[in-house]
């Protein structure tokens, strides 16, 4: 069983850390397997490290402190932070890298007193600030992901290739074997259920660009899956953090850790799935166009609206632009970045329709009285939404028994009657 020493506080877990040397010299395991797997991270902490002879010597010319705790704590909770991302624990990873500064510090220590002793000084090959701190926050980057790639490292004997990948002047063995055991000492959390009961907070990713969804309105977040966003926070007994994302970005920002679930009246489809869970479908719906009211005529077919003469606008990134990629072959199709912002191209004249979701289209109608739904009670396409989620089936359930509480209880259908009828 691993050594559990997320409890300790930092400068007597980094003394413990300090002793293991004669408990990690063990012989080299011969699973070639294993040891390529971790290769990508040895180096990346290698090519880390290697960078502070630079780092010393511009210290070293303007007279700077090694030590900066500020920095320190900042660099800490960064890298602690991204790599919650990956599901790692804040605890462990914080020792890892407060470890990893430690070993950053020696190095520098080494060539100040190398060159207060007499040694030639070699000025730094580079500037601290607009090249160096810069390629230390792109390693840091690169550390997390590769340790999130190589988890779990099981094999101990690992640590002779450890010392031998961190082959670096002024970086003593001792010191390398603390700082692989607090590479070894990483952990994740089990699910994602778990770390959001431990971390306290539930990360939602909303675009707020989809009323009724999920909208701004000035700096605040507004939407029926923003009230849903907030009941399910409460539910778990956590803190609510919404974090922005896109419909371009949407499928990588749910990738790369970035939140927890995504709530922004999200439509379920197979591409998605290919790559990710949803929720059951809180929702159901379809595509349906939207245009001035006087020209609603002209547009209440898809042959109609699929006519060289036709200007149709679309957002970029979600379903909307993927159903007019696969059916509108001759009309002339604009994308608009601003989903916000888009219906006011109509209103103005400079598009003539939009297809998007019915419900999107009836909020839209209903605030502006110069737009019409073009094909009323009638849809395009089959949609439901729900909730998007990473692949955790245990997260999955317990949003699920969530949602069907919530549904069962009325408080959906209060939700979304308070938000339509406004």
């Amino acid at each position: 069983m691993r050594t559990r020493l997320l409890n300790c506080s930092i400068l007597l877990c980094l003394m413990a850390l300090a002793n293991v040397v004669n408990a990690a010299s063990v012989n080299q395991d011969n699973n070639p397997e294993a040891a390529r797997s971790v290769e990508p991270l040895f180096d990346q902490i290698g090519y880390r490290l290697d960078l502070m002879k630079d780092v010393a010597a511009t210290k070293w010319q303007s007279n700077t402190a090694i030590e900066d705790l500020d920095r320190e704590a900042v660099v800490i909770e960064k890298a602690a932070k991204d790599a919650l991302n990956y599901g790692l624990t804040p605890a462990s990873s914080r020792i890892f890298f407060a470890m990893q500064i430690e070993a950053a510090k020696e190095i520098q220590r080494y060539w100040f007193a190398e060159w207060t002793g007499g040694r030639p000084f070699e000025p730094p090959h580079y500037d601290l600030n607009t090249d160096i701190r810069p390629r230390l926050l792109t390693l840091g980057t690169s550390i997390v992901e590769a340790i999130a790639d190589s988890y779990p490292i099981t094999d101990r004997s690992l640590a002779n290739k450890f010392v031998q990948s961190v082959d670096i002047e002024g970086l003593s063995d001792a010191t390398k074997h603390a700082l692989f055991h607090a590479l070894f000492e990483i952990e994740k959390f089990g699910t994602r259920l778990d770390r959001i009961l431990l971390t306290g907070t539930l990360r939602v990713g909303t675009t707020g660009d989809y009323a009724p969804f999920s909208y701004l309105k000035g700096d605040e977040y507004q939407g029926i899956d923003i009230e849903l966003a907030a009941n399910l926070a409460a539910a778990l007994g956590v803190e609510l953090a919404l974090v922005k994302t896109s419909w371009p970005t949407l499928m990588n920002d749910l990738a790369n850790g970035h939140f927890d679930i995504g709530m922004s009246g999200i439509s379920k489809n197979l591409q998605r799935q290919k790559v990710a869970l949803f929720s059951q479908p809180y929702h159901s719906g379809g595509k349906t166009p939207i245009s001035r009211c006087q020209d609603i005529s002209k547009y209440s077919t898809l042959d109609q609206i699929d006519s060289t003469a036709t200007r149709l606008v679309v957002n970029p990134g979600g379903t909307n632009e993927k159903f007019v990629a696969e059916h509108i072959k001759q009309a002339q199709i604009r994308v608009h970045d601003n989903n916000r912002t888009i219906f006011n191209e109509i209103i103005k004249g400079r598009a003539d329709v939009m297809i998007t979701d019915a419900i999107e289209v009836a909020v839209q109608a209903g605030e502006h009285s110069a737009l019409c739904a073009a094909m009323p009670g009638k849809t395009l396409s089959f949609q439901e939404k729900g909730f998007l989620l990473p692949r955790d089936l245990i997260w999955q359930q317990f949003v699920n028994a969530w949602l069907t509480q919530r549904q069962g209880e009325g408080y959906l259908a209060e939700v979304f009657n308070r938000h339509l009828n406004k």
